[in-house]
């Protein structure tokens, strides 16, 4: 257990749906002292707030009654599940010693093999010595039924008496007073089955998101004063050098100091295609070098990298519950009631007025118990929105809780920053002119007086020499103009580069060149002059050029009947050429509280609106919108800003995430009908005396299993 202020958490192993969430839920809430209660089944996370004073050993001891196993929420001291009294009575709940042991080990598994072995032995036994057969098939429903007729009471005793459980032992043990102990035994031992494959596809589900730690690898090499040692990866301090290896999976997150080469994201990112990265660039952990060696600086502690927070973000995000699911929460405390009063009429009804059979009509009474165990419907949504937020997460979308995930669905138009989210944030030379020499003669006398500078467009050049592997030969006496540009000697001749204004006070521009800056001015470049023997040498023309796939996202989202528009700070002459090249509407020169009155008047006409920016300059839009989206390289400001965040810097994520937010509320809603449609199937089929207890039992089990292993496919979705 960990405390922040007056806060505890907890980790807790065993739950695995709805029902055993809301049990501990209740029975903390009784705790004097206790504020509010959040938990997590699809992480077994706890969080409790509290008054001070509060003894958090009384949330131990409350957890560990209802047979559930506790541990330490940073992984350690743990304290077993069940107590001696517990144990012998056989509860089912994993504890933290089964952490990482096959399933067929687990004490479900067990627990199941034990009923299963003893109800054969009792039709064997029943097939040899008929006068042994009741006593064979009491017994056998003994085994699976205690264990759970004991979990029954003890959530009767901390506040929940209309568990799961509960309707399992009265059906059992009435199916017992009408001389169906046979079929009683088998639907206990259905029931088991049913939990210990609810057990196995809930660990699939946190196993999902936990696996992206394992990526991390265990040691790093790290370089001090010329020598390499092998330390923990999690000892590693912001600042080390650390040495990766071609092959190695990267320790933490850095930046290239040394070396450069092909980093494979695909195990963070799901981008398949390796990215290319040089000194300078931010790698991140748990990605592989498949390059040459790189030296890295490290970034940020463990406990701070990209993974390490995706996975607490992604916890977090599973203990806020979606509108969907908080119904169904509510729903399922009433429904739960509604069925045992609806099996009491059911038993006592056509007996006491048409003068029924009275054991036909509790027979049926008590498959309608089975039938209405809430189970499949408490679990339908939890488990796929569980799942949406680990699929979406592997791919480094980030969303903030069920009501985001929900939310993203239901988006009909999109507000884009222009720096940094629909352009790369940097700028690159587009065009090189040569006036009465070489291009390539151009590029490098150009680099040579920028060489050193640290300025955005002198970047752009120098990136774009070594790209075509232009000579950058010394400059001589160079310095910078305020206002103006740079000059010096290269060569033995004087240069200067500047802006077109600078150099038309040094010498005279032509028409024609007059004419072809202004042009490519229009399309939003911005134009350096290069002068060299008192003439133009020639101009480089530059620009923040749209990511490879703004189009591509632009257009997916366009066809899918999404608007998008382009709210920007830059000049109106930059803005509308970026998005006449995207296909795109754009509104230039804002400040930002313009682009949050802009939010405003498109929710105003009943667009329900997301704002994907950078996080900083455009909070107040991002708060304004439906939903906040940043778009960062693994930034802290991209992960704790806005509602959700795009990793990776690729606009391509957004239609992406809007997309797993459809087959998320697909799959719930698919979830939903499959409960409900079996449910009210075989509710007919009871009370027209067609299927009995053994069938209703399948009904209840049969949907858990299926609308879980429905929810799990959202596992594998990749985006078109």
């Amino acid at each position: 257990m960990s405390t922040v202020a007056n806060e505890s958490r907890f980790r807790v192993t065993g739950m695995d749906c709805a029902a055993c969430g809301n049990k501990v839920d209740t029975a903390i809430r009784r705790l004097p002292g206790v504020e509010d209660v959040a938990v997590s089944v699809s992480t077994g996370a706890v969080k409790v707030r509290h008054a001070d004073g509060f003894d958090v050993a009384a949330v131990t001891r409350q957890v560990r009654n209802l047979g559930y196993g506790v541990e330490n929420a940073g992984g350690a001291g743990m304290a077993t599940a069940g107590q001696a009294d517990h144990d012998h009575a056989g509860h089912t709940h994993d504890d933290p010693a089964e952490a990482g042991r096959p399933w067929w080990r687990m004490k479900k598994a067990r627990l199941t093999a034990a009923c299963g072995a003893a109800l054969l032995a009792a039709y064997i036994l029943g097939h040899l010595a008929p006068s042994l057969e009741r006593p064979a098939f009491l017994a056998a429903l003994a085994v699976g039924l205690v264990p759970v007729a004991w979990r029954a009471i003890t959530a009767a005793r901390f506040g929940t008496p209309f568990s799961i459980e509960m309707l399992m032992s009265i059906a059992a043990i009435g199916a017992v007073f009408i001389g169906a102990e046979e079929e009683a035994a088998t639907v206990v031992l259905l029931f088991l089955v049913g939990e210990m494959l609810e057990g196995l596809a809930a660990s699939r589900a946190r196993a999902s998101i936990q696996g992206l730690s394992s990526l991390v690898p265990k040691t790093a090499l790290v370089e001090k004063d010329g020598q390499t040692t092998e330390v923990p990866a999690e000892s590693l301090a912001v600042g080390a050098t650390i040495l990766v290896r071609p092959g190695d999976r990267i320790p933490a997150d850095g930046s290239i100091i040394e070396g450069s080469g092909e980093v494979d994201e695909a195990p963070v990112t799901g981008e398949s295609v390796p990215r290319r990265k040089a000194v300078g660039d931010p790698v991140f952990a748990g990605t592989v070098n498949a390059g040459s060696v790189l030296r890295v600086r490290v970034t940020a502690a463990a406990a701070d990298n990209t993974i390490a927070r995706v996975v607490r973000l992604v916890e977090e995000a599973q203990e806020r519950k979606s509108p969907t699911e908080r119904f169904i929460d509510r729903f399922s405390k009433v429904y739960t009631p509604a069925v045992l009063v609806v099996g009491l009429l059911v038993a006592g009804g056509p007996p006491l007025l048409l003068g029924a059979d009275w054991n036909e009509w509790i027979y049926k009474s008590l498959a309608i118990l089975l039938i209405g165990c809430p189970c499949a419907l408490v679990i339908s949504t939890p488990a796929a929105i569980a799942a949406g937020l680990s699929a979406g997460a592997r791919r480094g979308l980030l969303m903030k809780g069920g009501v985001v995930l929900e939310t993203l669905g239901r988006i009909t138009a999109v507000a884009f920053d222009k720096t940094g989210t629909l352009t790369a944030g940097k700028p690159v030379v587009t065009d090189i002119v040569a006036v009465g020499r070489p291009v390539r003669d151009v590029l490098s006398l150009a680099a040579a007086l920028e060489k050193g500078s640290s300025h955005p467009l002198a970047l752009a050049i120098l990136d774009r020499a070594k790209t075509d592997k232009a000579p950058v030969p010394p400059a001589f006496d160079a310095n910078a103009v305020p206002g103006e540009g740079v000059e010096g000697k290269v060569g033995g001749e004087p240069v200067f580069l500047g802006s077109p204004q600078a150099a038309g006070r040094r010498v005279s521009l032509g028409d024609e060149q007059g004419a072809a800056i202004a042009a490519l001015n229009a399309e939003g470049k911005t134009v350096s002059v290069l002068l060299a023997r008192n003439g133009v040498a020639g101009y480089i023309a530059m620009r923040d050029e749209a990511r490879p796939d703004a189009c591509d996202a632009l257009a997916a989202m366009k066809a899918d009947g999404i608007r998008a528009v382009m709210l920007t700070g830059d000049n109106r002459t930059t803005a509308e050429a970026v998005a006449a090249g995207l296909g795109i509407e754009a509104r230039a020169e804002l400040l930002p509280q313009d682009k949050q009155r802009i939010v405003r008047e498109l929710q105003s006409e009943g667009f329900k609106v997301a704002k994907v920016g950078d996080g900083i300059n455009d909070a107040p839009a991002l708060a304004a919108a439906d939903i906040g989206i940043a778009m960062g390289g693994g930034t802290d400001v991209a992960l704790e800003t806005a509602d959700a965040a795009v990793l990776h810097g690729r606009v391509r994520d957004v239609p992406d995430m809007i997309a797993l937010s459809k087959a998320t509320m697909g799959n719930i809603r698919a979830n939903i009908t499959i409960a409900l449609g079996l449910k009210a199937v075989f509710l007919v089929t009871t009370v027209l005396g067609i299927t009995g207890l053994w069938p209703a039992i399948l009904a209840d089990t049969g949907a858990t299993v299926l609308v879980t292993a429905n929810a799990m496919r959202l596992l594998g979705w990749k985006p078109r």
